[in-house]
């Protein structure tokens, strides 16, 4: 009988711990999209019932420890991702996010899977020059892009943008992200980023907060700025007429930063604009216009 019931004390004993550590399972919330457009962005948050002490997300071999806040009584951290529809492969891709909370860490293994996405095609014709560049600028083409891949690398801590982003300025958009480029019947680049109408002089402005971390007279982005807004997220805006900020000024949301313009290699005024996610430039207009549900995958 005694052993009876100490049998039924350890297996009371047994469920409970299993019904604490389901508890403890259980405290931490993950929430990201299953699958992708190749070029678009994503959010990743993790969500718990007890204080984070840290977090980091790997996707891609870019890791991102994101900032972490308190909302309603939880802890939350939110990173973005994203792929380049240059770059980038279709296909899964493991997304690895690890969490320290009461000294105890925990990884959880995930998938993102990359789907294929059509963009249209654009037949331009250009001057020669325009289309290939004169020898004598490559120096310059090297060096500009040495200054962009620094500015790109920003990863300062504290997240200083939520979606949507603001809109730069009030044209109508043209030219979309990823459209691929037939320049005088020769295949370029596909276009990564989104240009915007509007004559010289328009307003342009912040599209979230940030630090100005580059400000550049580039050989085919003209006069540039580049704004860090954390966790890896910065914004480019190409082709000003003038520039009114400063490297290193921290700007706020909506700020004017400069003037449309047609410097650099263009044909006509008008603003072209890029958002780089950890290093890899995605389609701005997810960020313009998704809410977070969406870039989460939430319906």
């Amino acid at each position: 009988m005694n052993g009876y019931k100490q049998f039924r004390i350890a297996l009371l004993t047994l469920i409970l711990l299993l019904l604490c550590a389901s508890t403890a399972l259980a405290s931490v919330f993950l929430a990201y999209p299953k699958r992708v457009g190749l070029g678009e962005p994503f959010l990743v948050r993790v969500t718990s019932d007890t204080p984070l002490e840290s977090v980091s997300i790997k996707w891609k071999g870019k890791s991102v420890k994101p900032e972490i806040r308190t909302w309603k009584g939880r802890s939350v951290a939110l990173a973005m991702f994203g792929t380049d529809v240059l770059s980038d492969k279709i296909g899964r891709d493991k997304l690895v996010i690890k969490t320290v909370s009461e000294s105890k860490e925990r990884t959880f293994g995930r998938t993102v899977k990359v789907n294929k996405k059509k963009y249209r095609i654009q037949r331009l014709t250009l001057p020669e020059k325009m289309v290939t560049p004169p020898a004598e600028v490559l120096d310059k083409i090297a060096q500009d892009r040495r200054e962009v891949a620094v500015a790109k690398a920003a990863m300062s801590p504290e997240r200083k943008w939520y979606v949507p982003f603001t809109r730069p300025t009030k044209g109508s958009q043209s030219s979309p992200y990823g459209a691929q480029r037939i320049l005088n019947g020769k295949p370029k680049n596909p276009h990564r980023g989104l240009d915007f109408r509007g004559a010289k002089g328009n307003a342009i402005k912040a599209m979230a907060d940030g630090k100005v971390v580059l400000v550049g007279n580039h050989y085919y982005a003209g006069n540039s700025v580049y704004i860090d807004h954390g966790s890896g997220v910065v914004t480019m805006y190409f082709h000003l007429s003038r520039i009114d900020v400063k490297e290193g000024e921290l700007v706020e949301r909506g700020q004017l930063i400069g003037g449309i313009g047609s410097t650099g290699r263009v044909t006509g005024p008008h603003l072209h604009m890029s958002v780089s996610v950890q290093g890899k430039l995605v389609d701005p207009s997810y960020v313009l216009y998704k809410t977070t549900d969406q870039l989460l995958g939430i319906k």
